[in-house]
């Protein structure tokens, strides 16, 4: 994951398509002060039980982290989310 600390505050754009399934996740982290503040799923592509994983974005929020441990049964979706949070926080800043 990348340094928070080096961040600007605002809201970054994710997306992960996962290579060989129909999940896709679209979403937006909001950095402020150096921290996750909020993290909005744009669009999530996937079955009912891998809706189940969005919950994983209030664990990021709480742990500040990516080191988090899918949600069972949902498991490519829980990864897609993850992958779509760092892939925001590489510096697709919006606004």
């Amino acid at each position: 994951m990348p340094d928070l600390a080096l961040l600007n505050d605002g809201i970054y754009r994710g997306f992960f398509d996962l290579s060989g399934t129909p999940i896709r996740v679209t979403l937006d982290v909001t950095i402020q002060g150096n921290r996750i503040s909020h993290i909005e799923i744009l669009e999530h592509i996937s079955s009912p039980i891998g809706r189940r994983a969005e919950s994983i974005i209030n664990y990021v929020i709480a742990k500040q982290s990516l080191d988090i441990d899918v949600i069972g049964g949902a498991t490519a979706s829980s990864k897609a989310i993850l992958k779509a949070i760092e892939e925001a926080l590489d510096g697709n800043l919006l606004q």
